[in-house]
């Protein structure tokens, strides 16, 4: 089966099925009180019912709202949906108190345990893997300007085609997923390539938001990362290339200026980033 059969319902209930696989999410709230539940049920309720008062909603297209929501998770788009428009602001309010790098939003295409690489090396791809050779260095500190070796640089991203391995057919396991530890430095150099800009998947019920709306469905080309280290805060972002069409209307509202790469052109056809990562030490 090839990446050209891959479908929104598929990368859906893939990314349902690993959200449920690799997150414990009522564990993280168990102690949560009665009176926040019921405060935020409340919130989320009342703004729904504000809307409808506000807009006129009518029967026909409140009962189109609850075809859609049944399609959405008969899809598995569930993550697709809140990752995609929701996720960004809780991004925003969980990290407002840091002083080092800037954060964005996870996606729904993360997967733990990719192989380790050093501190140097090239990611998992394929033979003629299509795209711009890339070759990024960096480095990760402390607040404090201290380096961090032995930190954990997380690395995945979509191919030339914008599927990523494990949520499309045809893809190796760890394709464009590596892991890479930064040196007694603190120092990282990675060998990979220049992701291309890709449509979120459109055949689903997301799509048919998109479509009725008259939105576009396109993300700006990024590299997905997580970085962590001992007794410092996880660090979870993308980087984005200038010039990119969607970098000002991305669909997810995710990029930030301090995002941004600057890429150097090489003689040999690759493009060079030096771009790293401050952590916060653990509150």
């Amino acid at each position: 089966m090839s990446t050209d059969t891959a479908t929104a319902a598929a990368s859906g209930a893939s990314a349902t099925e690993r959200f449920h696989s690799d997150k414990s999410p009522f564990a993280a709230v168990a102690d949560t009180s009665p009176e926040r539940v019921d405060r935020l049920a409340r919130k989320v309720i009342e703004a729904l019912q504000q809307t409808v008062r506000e807009e006129k909603v009518s029967y026909d297209e409140y009962n189109a709202l609850k075809a859609w929501l049944i399609n959405v998770g008969h899809d598995g788009e569930w993550p697709l949906f809140l990752d995609v428009w929701l996720e960004h602001v809780v991004e925003e309010v969980a990290t407002e108190h840091r002083e080092g790098s800037k954060g964005t939003i996870e996606g729904p295409y993360y997967v733990p345990g990719a192989p380790e690489l050093g501190s140097v090396g090239t990611i998992e791809m394929r033979e003629g893997e299509a795209g711009t050779p890339l070759v990024w260095t960096g480095a990760v500190t402390s607040v404090d300007g201290s380096p961090l070796a032995g930190a954990l640089v997380e690395l995945w991203h979509a191919d030339a085609d914008g599927f990523y391995s494990q949520f499309a057919p045809g893809i190796p396991e760890w394709n464009l997923r590596g892991n890479f530890r930064t040196d007694d430095q603190g120092r990282f150099e990675i060998h990979t390539i220049q992701p291309a800009p890709y449509q979120i998947p459109t055949d689903g019920s997301c799509g048919k938001l998109i479509a009725a709306a008259g939105w576009h469905a396109w993300r700006p080309a990024h590299l997905h990362v997580k970085v962590s280290a001992p007794g410092h805060e996880l660090l979870t972002a993308q980087l984005y290339f200038p010039g990119d069409a969607h970098n000002d209307d991305d669909i997810a509202s995710a990029v930030k200026p301090e995002l941004l790469l600057d890429p150097k052109p090489q003689d040999d056809g690759s493009v060079t980033v030096d771009y790293g990562f401050v952590l916060d030490p653990e509150r």
